[in-house]
């Protein structure tokens, strides 16, 4: 019999609009934008899958319809391929979403910040731990993260928290928090939402990587709106560890910020580079770019 995993659901908020993208992002959500072959909410949903999760719980909004589309199946497309001899594209379509995952889509019907789009999950989640996932934020690594922070789950039985240290002159783009030891894994003292770098309990910076106790729920239908008029998920995690155990967990691996442009480029170039079958050419090509002149480049 199949050893059930710890945690069975992964919870992706993807109700945002993707301004910083506009126009890309006017008729298409930010998730589907492509690094290399595959949209960034296939990436995050591979890493879920790949830590157990099983039910895929995905909070969207307005314009988002082209993520159910992605997971869903397309018999015509599939016929289309097949009849062309294309059966290698036919498993790489089967492979977008395994047949044991399922996914549920729950509208989010106001964007009222991260923490309302994980309250948005209650329901879906039940009373046990879970994964929150935001695909902006691509890690490449040897071991998936949320595979990396279900085994220190396996081992406290408490929430846990991906973190890595930032700029102090950065601190007020993240959550920020105090911890009481250092090393890999530490208890949180204390968690604030973007504090000024003068104000900043430290530098270690929340991105985007939560497993979660069933508790948090309450303290998000409780809190109220906070920062920015939004109920801010940093609120919650804040009443939480005053109750139970919060880890901050120094992942292993290379973060790339997909919600800015820059982060975007840089992490399409690194998959780039190594994707099996085109990482040996890119890199021939990146070569003579970088050697030609930008005058030339631009003519």
């Amino acid at each position: 019999m199949a050893k059930r995993p710890l945690i069975e659901t992964a919870v992706f908020p993807v109700a945002g609009r993707g301004t910083r993208f506009l126009p890309a992002t006017k008729a298409s959500p930010k998730e589907m934008l492509p690094v290399v072959d595959k949209p960034l909410i296939q990436y995050a949903v591979e890493e879920a899958l790949a830590a157990g999760a099983r039910r895929l719980v995905f909070i969207t909004g307005a314009s988002k319809r082209a993520i159910e589309d992605h997971f869903d199946s397309d018999q015509e497309l599939e016929n289309l391929l097949k009849s062309q001899g294309k059966s290698d594209l036919v498993k790489q379509l089967h492979s977008v979403l395994p047949s044991y995952a399922t996914c549920i889509y729950i509208r989010q019907p106001a964007p009222l910040g991260l923490g309302h789009a994980v309250l948005c999950a209650r329901p879906a989640v039940g009373n046990e731990p879970f994964f929150v996932h935001l695909a902006d934020d691509l890690i490449a690594a040897d071991e998936p993260v949320l595979a990396q922070m279900a085994d220190v789950y396996s081992h406290k039985r408490a929430s846990v928290i991906g973190c890595e240290p930032v700029p102090r002159q950065d601190t007020d783009k993240y959550g920020i928090v105090a911890v009481e030891a250092a090393g890999g894994t530490a208890r949180i003292r204390s968690i604030v939402e973007k504090p000024k770098p003068d104000k900043a309990p430290s530098n270690l910076a929340v991105v985007g990587r939560y497993l979660l106790s069933p508790a948090i729920f309450e303290h998000l239908a409780r809190i109220g709106r906070g920062a920015g008029g939004e109920i801010q998920l940093t609120d919650g995690i804040a009443r939480l560890l005053q109750e139970e155990a919060v880890y901050a967990y120094r992942f292993s691996g290379k973060r790339y910020d997909c919600g800015s442009k820059l982060g975007y480029l840089q992490a399409t170039v690194a998959y780039a580079l190594a994707h099996p079958q085109l990482g040996a050419d890119f890199r021939r090509h990146l070569k003579t770019v970088v050697k030609t002149p930008a005058k030339t480049r631009r003519q």
